[in-house]
């Protein structure tokens, strides 16, 4: 049991660390997208029309995804969860650096945009194979009781990385100047991964396969084409996956992404003071998030997700409120934004790994739920930054048809959670 407990603690500390190198290179880009990629690398007279290109290249990156998920599903569904995710890992990392590194338009003209959709494209790919690999580690390994808090686990790496990228885009904003920023220190974000990933590898080599998976092998009763066989065999867990996935993808992206050209632009707060508001969400969200993996061991993921899908969705309108009514007062603004982001998203993002994962029988669960998050993430996650920025247009600066589209995106997710609390009994704990 004591050897149990610690292989347990050494891989969740290696998913945690490991998705938080993923999800800190991932979000850095959205960080930047919006305040700097867009005057660097999508010049324009139109500010909006600048900053849904930027957006557009961050979107490439979540349609990106669904391939990784494929590609590294199926080679982790046959081969084993531990290889994929080194490599996943190194892809990420590189892709990254190379982003810190590519000239600007001025200096190049059409080809500094079409390098940085490339290495997103890449950076997509990396982060398609990450998350499955990352929460099957601590799944899998996981007594049958306690899944939902270990799965929940590698679902910090989500916060901690936000909190990284923000709070390393603020540093470096508050001590340089605007100039220097633009110049030289938003690169220096990027670059910064070398570091991170060479501590991901280190710690990621030391652990060793899941139990579950390494029976399955010992068999050889790994699926031929874990792809195939998990359209064939669960095709509404797919789209009940996908269906519930919406509110993670819409919400996160409008409270993580979009507030701060939002904060920025219409509300004309500092930049900085912007990213503080994503940066304390990220920090509040890191004890929540197991807090409510832990409650879906004791009360059912399908439940836990269910309200906090709605009441996720429901809170969009008095943040957004309290932000236009109190424009001038900055902690109601950081408070607006913390609350809703840092503690209700945290309902759904918690129980989120476990509640996809019990939807699929190990031969096929590594490719099932990176496809259910990845390929439902094009749309929950990719577009959101664009249409918010459409919504705002359209609605002549004000936020209530944005608020419309999160609420719908949160009662599309609670139908589907209500659903799979019905189906996902079945395959529970990988049977």
């Amino acid at each position: 049991m004591a050897n149990d407990s610690i292989a347990i603690r050494r891989v969740a500390l290696a998913s945690v660390i490991g998705a938080t190198i993923e999800w800190y290179d991932f979000f850095l880009y959205g960080v930047i997208a919006g305040i700097v990629l867009n005057k660097l690398y999508f010049p324009g007279h139109d500010q909006v029309v600048s900053t849904m290109l930027a957006y557009t290249t961050f979107a490439v990156g979540f349609v990106a995804r669904p391939l990784g998920g494929v590609i590294f599903g199926h080679f982790g569904d046959r081969i084993g969860r531990k290889s994929m995710l080194v490599l996943t890992l190194l892809i990420m990392g590189v892709s990254t650096v190379l982003v810190g590194l590519v000239p600007t338009y001025s200096q190049i003209g059409l080809w500094a945009p079409v390098l940085l959709l490339l290495l997103r494209v890449f950076q997509g790919i990396g982060l398609g194979g990450e998350w499955g690999g990352a929460v099957l580690m601590t799944y899998e390994y996981a007594p049958p009781n306690k899944r939902g808090f270990y799965a929940s686990l590698p679902q910090i790496g989500l916060s901690i990385g936000l909190c990284l990228a923000a709070g390393v885009v603020a540093l470096l904003s508050k001590t340089l100047t605007n100039e220097q920023f633009l110049a030289w220190g938003w690169r220096a974000a990027f670059l910064l991964s070398a570091l991170l990933v060479f501590v991901g590898m280190w710690i990621r080599l030391r652990v060793m396969e899941t139990p579950e998976f390494a029976s399955l092998k010992n068999r050889h009763a790994q699926a031929k084409v874990p792809f195939l066989e998990m359209l064939k065999h669960f095709p509404k867990n797919v789209m009940l996956g996908m269906g519930a996935r919406y509110i993670d993808g819409v919400f996160f992206n409008v409270f993580g992404v979009f507030i701060i050209s939002y904060l920025t632009q219409q509300i004309h707060i500092d930049r900085t003071d912007a990213l503080m508001s994503v940066m304390a969400s990220a920090l509040v969200m890191c004890p929540f998030i197991p807090i409510f993996g832990r409650l879906s061991d004791k009360i059912g993921r399908a439940r836990v997700y269910f309200w906090g899908s709605l009441i996720t969705g429901l809170s969009s309108f008095p943040a957004f409120w309290l932000i236009l009514t109190h424009s001038t007062n900055l902690p109601v603004i950081w408070l607006s934004v913390v609350v809703p982001f840092g503690i209700f998203y945290a309902a759904v993002y918690g129980p989120e790994a476990a509640l996809f994962a019990e939807l699929f029988d190990a031969r096929v669960r590594y490719t099932g739920i990176s496809f259910v998050y990845q390929f439902s993430g094009i749309f929950a996650s990719g577009l959101t930054p664009i249409i918010a920025t459409a919504l705002i247009k359209v609605g002549g600066g004000q936020p209530w048809l944005i608020c419309a589209y999160v609420l719908f995106a949160a009662l599309v997710s609670a139908l589907s959670a209500a659903a799979i609390g019905k189906r996902a009994q079945a395959y529970a704990y990988g049977t």
